[in-house]
């Protein structure tokens, strides 16, 4: 989280982001208290476990914010059948970044003309 950087129209990056969205993985007192200090927004859901400890309670959650998500999810995931990606051949960082910036290029190539 410390090495976020949002661009915006005007004046600076932003080095938080507003909302950070994760699965029921995710959903720890500790988490939750972490974003709250530096007034991130939680879009993370509670866990069956969790329901008792709010007397009934549920956490404040937005659900369409969290099916967005699903985009992040589904390019994470494409990027993974890249065999060089996944099995992490390129050991320096910027290498690896190279590799990741020349999958997305063939990904963007493949929808523009896709084959016959």
């Amino acid at each position: 989280m410390d090495e976020v950087s949002i661009p915006r129209p005007i004046g600076r990056p932003r080095l938080r982001p507003e909302r950070l969205a994760g699965d029921k993985g995710y959903s720890y007192p500790e988490i939750r208290e972490w974003l709250r200090q530096h007034h991130i927004e939680a879009v993370i859901p509670q866990r069956k476990d969790q329901h008792e400890r709010h007397r009934g309670r549920p956490l404040k959650f937005d659900r369409e914010a969290y099916r967005r998500r699903n985009v992040v999810e589904r390019c994470v995931n494409w990027l993974k059948e890249c065999r060089r990606l996944a099995t992490r051949f390129e050991k320096l960082a910027v290498n690896y970044l190279a590799m990741v910036n020349l999958a997305m290029i063939q990904r963007y190539l493949r929808i523009l003309r896709p084959a016959c």
